[in-house]
């Protein structure tokens, strides 16, 4: 046994068994070793994007860990941008990155670079591996600290030399330290202020679906508080029966406006919720200056225990919850619009779809739209990196084989990642894809106006489309094994979607939409 094949055994012993692996040459021996386990599922992504965009849905719909591989300070750093949307959402994620070996790095080898600093900046933990026999003790604890607190980015960088010598065992992981609780004052005195007038439940991570979503509308029915989630989320039960709650809007207006005259809010697995982005003239808070705030549970605190402490102290346990009732809608016929799609999708979603959201456009005000669609689970961009929506489907599609995955995508955003189309195509993934064709960044055109720039011309328009030439998705899609058509009108669409969502496997749409 080698230090490889010690992680390997060591990574199932630990309960996890999916890798999302972009490998090179310094994981050659880590591949062999996968290689002598085919009860490790091993999905190729093309881009390490997608391993890192993967990795985030799956944790958030099976609540478990799983792996990335990937190779060297370049491929980590092709995964950034959607390991931070992961950490944004609280997702485990086990990351193995392949390091040269030891004795190598003592030269300035091309693909040598800043691999501690890089992890270091988006990882809440990691470790890098001296030897062979610490392998599968340092894989042991990089599973461990990935489902700490909830959830957390860790990292093991796993230098070639420790992959390829003799070790002697493997590892396996050991439960997460209990999580905090917030103090019995504490919980009384919350109790007591939801049910002031203007108080605000907000919720986050896994308060949004299940069980503790539920408790948190019985709190909220019981108290009269009001029930919001902030505008990211990274997975949220929407449609008929589910909780009534309230999305924070992107837009700093009506972000304020939906706070307005909020006298305190009290948080339950999140921060403190801010605007995007800084604006000329305005502030970045979206509460009104006199409201209380109160980070009663943070993220990687017991949520769980937190809202049934809740629920105990103001007798809301046996309330009925508020709950979304609202009769399905009809398929909207005619041009296609955004606000159309969101009724489009309401209308046909197929009960318990798991639905992906990164129509960054088009899609922020589809949450008022689902609540009309059958039972499904929305999950959103948590960290505003934008190429999330494709791997995340499939991490979604492999964690839950059983639910229909449909994902929604801006045009500019699907070009980040197009690659997972492929990776959908080879494992078979049960994913209907919407590309949302503006044929621009739309959002940015927005952002100009929102920062005070009135007017532009030709060089910021250039930087602000993605026209000549025009993108043509049915082409890309079929480029990449994967069965596609177009849609330019209501009609169309609902019968393109109708037969996605019919047909086992993946497939696309592209929507040519304003």
């Amino acid at each position: 046994m080698n230090g490889a094949e010690s992680l390997v055994k060591t990574l199932l012993a630990s309960g996890v068994d999916t890798v999302f692996a972009n490998p090179g040459t310094s994981e050659m021996h880590f591949v062999g070793a996968l290689d002598s386990h085919p009860e490790m599922r091993c999905i190729l992504c093309l881009f390490e994007g997608g391993t890192s965009g993967a990795a985030d849905s799956y944790f958030r719909m099976k609540r478990d860990v799983s792996a990335t591989l990937l190779h060297l300070a370049p491929g980590f750093g092709n995964a950034f941008a959607n390991m931070h949307n992961g950490r944004k959402a609280g997702s485990g994620i086990v990351n193995i990155v392949g390091e040269h070996a030891t004795h190598h790095l003592a030269y300035e080898s091309p693909l040598k670079g800043d691999l501690d600093g890089m992890v270091a900046t988006v990882s809440q933990w990691s470790r890098r591996s001296t030897d062979a026999p610490s392998v599968a003790r340092d894989g042991a604890e990089t599973v461990r600290a990935a489902r700490a607190l909830n959830g957390q980015i860790a990292t093991l960088v796993l230098p070639a030399d420790t992959a390829w010598t003799p070790a002697e065992t493997h590892v396996t992981a050991a439960a997460p330290a209990p999580l905090h609780r917030p103090e019995p004052e504490r919980i009384d005195a919350a109790a007591r202020r939801l049910s002031q007038l203007g108080a605000v439940l907000m919720l986050g991570r896994h308060a949004l679906f299940g069980e503790d979503l539920e408790l948190a509308a019985r709190i909220a029915a019981k108290t009269g508080a009001r029930l919001f989630s902030d505008t990211a989320i990274s997975r949220l039960s929407l449609g008929a029966g589910a909780p009534r709650i309230t999305q924070l809007p992107y837009a700093v207006p009506q972000k304020a406006a939906a706070l307005e005259g909020a006298s305190s809010i009290t948080l339950v697995g999140l921060h403190r919720p801010v605007t995007f982005f800084a604006y000329p003239g305005t502030s970045s808070l979206p509460e009104p200056a006199d409201c209380e705030i109160d980070d009663l549970c943070r993220p990687e605190m017991d949520i769980s225990w937190t809202l049934r402490a809740l629920a105990d102290a103001t007798g809301a346990q046996s309330t009925a919850p508020a709950v979304n009732d609202m009769p399905p809608p009809a398929v909207p016929t005619g041009p296609a619009t955004g606000e159309k799609t969101g009724l489009a999708l309401a209308a046909l979603l197929p009960d318990n779809a798991i639905f992906l959201n990164e129509a960054v456009s088009n899609g922020r005000n589809y949450a008022s739209a689902l609540r009309a669609a059958r039972p499904i689970d929305v999950l959103g961009s948590t960290g505003g990196s934008i190429g999330w929506c494709l791997p995340g489907a499939v991490g979604a599609a492999t964690a839950c084989p059983d639910r229909k995955v449909v994902a929604v995508t801006g045009d500019g955003s699907a070009m980040y990642t197009m690659q997972s189309l492929w990776t959908m195509a080879r494992e078979g993934l049960d994913v209907t894809v919407v590309v949302l064709a503006n044929r621009g960044y739309q959002i940015l055109r927005g952002e100009m106006t929102n920062v005070g720039i009135r007017g532009y011309g030709a060089n910021a328009s250039a930087m602000l489309d993605v026209e000549n030439p025009t993108l043509d998705f049915v082409a890309l899609a079929r480029g990449h094994g994967v069965p596609a058509t177009r849609a330019e009108d209501m009609e169309t669409f609902a019968r393109a979607l109708t037969d996605g969502i019919a047909a086992e496997g993946p497939s696309l749409i592209e929507l040519v939409c304003p």
